[in-house]
């Protein structure tokens, strides 16, 4: 498999791709690196039979973080005075704790992932539709970076307000501290304290704010993210923040592509890797999950790997979908 360097250096693929590393009809990207050892690693891990939740509700973001997206309206019905029946109208499938399918970002110079067609990403269609993360399932080691405590030790925290970007070296910083070790096919669970800002510390006013103006901390838009990423072989990346990027893009980021400087493009998009990360690199990405309770014990239990299994919804060409995420210990 070749390093981030080198696919930089490609000339048989877009620069910077995994195109056809995996095979040239694949579908899956970095949820290749879960291969059955990683799942048989994950479930040796699970010594207490202890399971947290990385899911918050369906409705908990009120209104949901990115500005295009609302909230579900729950409906329960009854067809005789013993039964209930409900639907949900107007879910958006990545308005809460969500993975991104590949559908998620097409890379404005070269497309969607592998080389798929843009005629062939829409309903109805399975080409790397959410369905195909579902058919696979996710099962892994999860590893939690815990950049928050980290950092809080050291007498400082992530500027929250601002979207602080930070680069890839701190999570090196904060796992050293932890004493844990990266693994091929690992599930990183990164934790930056923006949620518990977002729900504790926010005002009312500042969180319907946020959609028109949306700041995170996360991490820097720099090839050097990318290669720490594709080089430690990362199966999914999930954050508790918005992006698992800074939010806004850094300025000065180096992925803003020819198409992208085109007129229309929208500015909160500018300058992010996601379309390079998604589009690209085929790696899956987690936002908005609830690393709280499994934090808090990992800091208690100086144990921060798990056994993390996520079901995505069999949405045939769905471009995202709710997490539905649970870490075992």
């Amino acid at each position: 498999m070749l390093d981030y360097r080198q696919l930089l250096a490609r000339t048989d693929a877009p620069a910077g791709s995994s195109w056809g590393l995996f095979g040239p009809g694949d579908e899956l990207g970095t949820l290749n690196f879960l291969t059955p050892e990683c799942a048989t690693r994950a479930a040796s891990l699970v010594r207490r039979g202890a399971v947290f939740n990385l899911d918050h509700a369906l409705d908990a973001f009120d209104p949901p973080v990115a500005r295009h997206r609302h909230q579900p309206r729950h409906v329960i019905f009854s067809n005789g005075s013993d039964h209930r029946d409900d639907h949900l109208d107007g879910l958006y499938l990545q308005g809460s704790s969500q993975i991104d399918g590949l559908r998620h970002f097409r890379h404005p110079d070269h497309g969607f992932y592998n080389g798929v067609p843009d005629a062939a990403v829409g309903p109805g269609s399975p080409a790397i539709g959410i369905n195909r993360f579902a058919e696979r399932g996710i099962v892994g080691r999860g590893v939690l970076v815990d950049v928050d405590r980290h950092l809080r030790r050291h007498g400082r925290a992530l500027d929250h307000r601002a979207g602080e970007a930070f680069p890839a070296s701190l999570l090196d910083a904060a796992a050293a501290e932890q004493g844990v070790a990266f693994e091929p096919g690992d599930i990183l669970l990164l934790r930056t304290g923006w949620l518990d800002f977002y729900f504790n510390r926010m005002s009312a006013d500042e969180r319907r704010a946020l959609p028109g103006n949306l700041r995170s901390p996360g991490l820097l838009q720099a090839h050097e993210t990318l290669a720490w990423l594709w080089d430690h072989r990362v199966a999914l990346a999930a954050s508790d923040n918005a992006g698992l990027e800074a939010i806004p893009a850094v300025a000065g980021s180096p992925f803003i592509p020819t198409r992208e400087r085109a007129a229309g493009v929208d500015p909160i998009h500018s300058g992010l890797m996601h379309p390079t990360m998604i589009a690209l690199l085929g790696l899956a990405i987690g936002e908005l999950w609830d690393l709280e309770a499994l934090a808090a014990d990992c800091a208690a239990t100086g144990v921060w790997e798990f056994m993390v299994v996520a079901k995505p919804l069999n949405v045939t060409g769905g471009v995202g979908s709710p997490a539905n995420a649970v870490a075992i210990k």
